[in-house]
């Protein structure tokens, strides 16, 4: 029998997808509450405290209470929620970010799995602020437009309910402080939060994170060529990422967000104007896989040393 594993709020859409993803696996456990009881504080507690890693998919305040309630020493964490995705003592898990990050998360007690929109955006900039071809107090601008699962049952409610009423696109987070911000500055390195302006659009699943960068107003003026080189000399050999080449990407009309749907898998792209001056970064992903539930299942085959690819969809590098 494997190592246990306990999902507390395994019905919201995270969760559920976490659920899909792991039953039938025969190299762990899945611990599951009646449905009368899964709201039982006592039962959560005890179930808590019973599992070798407890994956938490609740509000934020939920989840900080959740944490509260495990005094087991032995029972690991892994948090969906915003909650402890910049705290002290918590590991950001993203094990793209580089070799170090991915041996946190491996012997992490308490990980935060990033967002959605973040995911895209730090996989983008981090490598660009390391390898000082963009300056860390540089104003960066991230537009991204996700499907409508991205918000919840409400949202899903929206356009998927008998009264269904979701408009084809709409933008929102238009006070400019979307909850993603803090982890964006954080984990991309930069002295001050990006302007992000988030999209929703009338398909279900899939993301697209684009970073603008006017190529003539940055440090020994970089081209598009040597921040494609910085994006594949990062992620090279990793197993999830992709970085598609200046010609692959030139040869695209239009970019898809819902192509990776189904997996765990990022692809990035960099375009490029004819004068050279401005180039265009983007990131592909699926909003509920690397950027919810297959991130947290690639976080919890690390956790507890079982093979990375398990329960996820094919990986762009084996």
């Amino acid at each position: 029998m494997g190592p246990t594993v306990f999902i507390d709020g395994d019905a919201g859409t995270t969760g559920l997808q976490i659920v899909a993803r792991l039953e039938g696996r025969r190299d762990l456990e899945l611990l599951r509450l009646p449905e009368d009881r899964r709201k039982d504080p006592k039962a959560r507690r005890e179930a808590l405290n019973a599992c070798d890693l407890a994956i938490l998919c609740l509000p934020d305040a939920a989840a900080r209470e959740a944490v509260a309630m495990i005094d087991n020493p032995a029972t690991r964490v892994l948090d969906a929620s915003t909650a402890h995705r910049t705290a002290d003592g918590w590991v950001y898990g993203l094990p793209e970010m580089d070799a170090a990050q991915t041996e946190a998360v491996r012997s992490g007690k308490r990980v935060s799995n990033p967002g959605c929109y973040p995911t895209g955006t730090i996989l983008i900039l981090r490598p660009l602020v390391e390898a000082g071809l963009l300056p860390v107090d540089y104003p960066v601008t991230v537009n991204a437009v996700s499907g409508y699962s991205g918000g919840g049952k409400a949202l899903i409610a929206r356009y998927e309910g008998e009264a269904a009423d979701g408009p084809d696109v709409f933008a929102y987070g238009l006070d400019l402080a979307h909850k993603h911000l803090p982890e964006m500055q954080t984990w991309s390195g930069l002295a001050h939060a990006p302007l992000f302006q988030p999209s929703v659009a009338r398909y279900r699943q899939g993301m697209l994170v684009s970073v603008p960068l006017h190529l003539w107003a940055l440090p020994d003026r970089p081209t598009a060529a040597r921040i494609q080189e910085a994006l594949s000399a990062a992620y090279a050999g990793q197993r999830f990422l992709r970085v598609q080449s200046l010609a692959d990407s030139a040869g695209r009309k239009d970019l898809d967000p819902q192509a990776l749907n189904g997996t765990n898998d990022v692809e990035l792209h960099v375009f490029a104007d004819a004068s050279g001056e401005r180039c265009l970064v983007s990131a592909v992903l699926d909003n509920l896989g690397k950027g919810a539930s297959g991130a947290a299942v690639q976080n919890l085959n690390l956790m507890l040393g079982l093979e990375e690819l398990a329960g996820l969809g094919s990986a762009m590098a084996a």
